[in-house]
């Protein structure tokens, strides 16, 4: 635990951070993610949903500094058995400065939107983990589902 630790929900001048943390987890994903008109367009993404009330994007400073993020955005889906009025949250972008990590910086993140997915209603969290990041979620009470995330490009 860091006592100069501020979780704070994110403002218009972090998100050249967020951005940049965005693009170190695809990188611990393994995931090419070089191409600047993306991250053009996801901090656009990110600047649209500042005051969503749908979306909650979190960060962590440390000394001045932003170090972690995290991202919740309730979705509209249809009720089922574990989420019987259709309320569920993905949690997304989840991911910590290389020089800050082990420090509970990202947790701490996580922590923030899932207390502000819990305030708001929320039923049913879903994530994509990452091996470093499977741990934490599993400690928080995810669980693997029998049913693996499937996706298809659908650029042409």
């Amino acid at each position: 635990m860091s006592s100069n630790r501020i979780v704070r929900t994110a403002e218009e001048r972090d998100l050249d951070t967020v951005v940049s943390l965005r693009a170190e987890m695809f990188a611990a994903m393994s995931v090419l993610a070089e191409s600047s008109e993306w991250q053009r367009n996801a901090r656009t993404w990110f600047a649209d949903r500042l005051d969503d009330p749908r979306c909650r994007i979190v960060v962590v400073e440390v000394a001045g500094r932003v170090v972690s993020c995290a991202l919740g955005t309730i979705r509209d889906a249809a009720p089922s058995p574990s989420a019987p009025r259709g309320s569920d949250i993905l949690v997304s972008n989840v991911s910590t400065a290389p020089d800050a990590r082990g420090r509970g910086h990202g947790r701490a993140a996580f922590d923030a939107v899932m207390a502000w997915a819990q305030a708001s209603g929320v039923e049913r969290a879903e994530l994509l983990a990452t091996v470093d990041g499977r741990e934490m979620y599993e400690r928080a009470g995810f669980k693997e589902t029998g049913h693996p995330a499937m996706r298809a490009d659908l650029r042409l």
